[in-house]
């Protein structure tokens, strides 16, 4: 984005501020790492070779400045450019014209790829760890690319620019979907499970996708967000699936789409006493009352059974439905 007289307008007071944090050289070197992907201090620390307590002055000046997000996931901290509001646009704006064959940038993104390789590894020697419960899992319902092409197809009927994936897990609904969207998030309790999404987010160079710890029930994010809210194989680890699809449909915005894809009713009771599952299975009336419940309207139901002659015993069922309240042209709220 080049600055131009269409760009964002700031406040006086807010501009210099702005200025102010941007034009010092180890602030602009962060804004340029974080407009590539969200990292935590003890990572900028490792990227540019300087003291913890030196980059966390850095950072507290660029998010009272507006420039950056902070996000706190247990006694770590994540920070990423600022992604919303007139001055995020600014900074945005203000890394575009960064040259990237330039030797300071050049040099900051080669450490990076290292913090990134890190990272990979750790998530990577996290999945060798569980392969083989998640494996055991996987054998005993309908095939992933079975259920990735239902999901693709639930929501092919028009596009959408924004997307949340609640119980986000190893980020896949976003790395499905990311190419085609503006903007993606991922919500997780799980750290391990959010190292994992962020390997797999690097990996595809998604980096207008990111993700979060956060409260199923009580997600930080305003009423009106997403054009489509993905609650994908998540249900049934809850106490409360009902408070949960409410929370989801709060941040839909009008027109948009809530996709629920769980597991069909079943008898596995090991899943309960090993795996934590707290409900063995949906039947179709129970996630379409809550759909209908949060003010969703025509839920429409799939079941995919196993393949014929797979190890397969459980079926999966989606239920998709969408927020009836009619968008307002020419708003924010307008969806594609």
């Amino acid at each position: 984005m080049a600055l131009t007289s269409e760009s964002p307008r700031l406040a006086f007071d807010d501009l210099n501020a702005a200025l102010k944090a941007a034009g010092e050289e180890t602030r602009l070197r962060i804004l340029a790492l974080l407009a590539e992907a969200e990292l935590t201090v003890s990572e900028l620390t490792d990227i540019l070779r300087q003291s913890q307590p030196r980059i966390s002055r850095h950072l507290k000046l660029l998010a009272e400045a507006g420039l950056v997000d902070r996000f706190r996931e247990g006694a770590w901290a994540f920070f990423r450019l600022a992604e919303h509001g007139e001055t995020a646009e600014f900074a945005r704006a203000l890394i575009a014209r960064l040259d990237p064959t330039d030797a300071t940038v050049a040099r900051d993104r080669e450490r990076l790829a290292h913090v990134r390789a890190a990272r990979a590894a750790s998530a990577q020697a996290y999945f060798r760890a569980h392969a083989a419960e998640w494996d055991r899992i996987r054998r005993l319902h309908v095939a992933d690319a079975s259920v990735e092409a239902a999901v693709v197809r639930a929501l092919a009927d028009r596009p959408f620019r924004s997307l949340l994936d609640l119980g986000t897990g190893t980020g896949r609904m976003l790395e499905l979907f990311g190419p085609q969207i503006e903007r993606g998030l991922g919500i997780d309790l799980s750290r391990e499970m959010l190292g994992l999404a962020r390997a797999h987010l690097d990996r595809g160079g998604l980096k207008h996708c990111s993700v979060r710890q956060g409260d199923i029930y009580d997600l930080e994010l305003p009423r009106d967000s997403f054009d489509v809210v993905i609650i994908h194989q998540v249900l049934h680890f809850l106490d409360d699936g009902a408070r949960a699809v409410r929370e989801a449909a709060r941040v839909l915005r009008p027109q948009g789409r809530l996709l629920v894809v769980d597991f069909a009713p079943h008898d596995f009771e090991f899943l309960r006493e090993e795996h934590a599952h707290r409900r063995l299975g949906f039947a179709r009336e129970t996630v379409a009352q809550w759909l209908e419940a949060a003010g969703l309207a025509a839920v429409t139901h799939e079941t995919l059974p196993p393949e014929h002659g797979s190890d397969g015993k459980i079926a999966v069922s989606l239920w998709l439905a969408y927020d009836p309240r009619i968008a307002l042209a020419g708003s924010e709220r307008e969806v594609a």
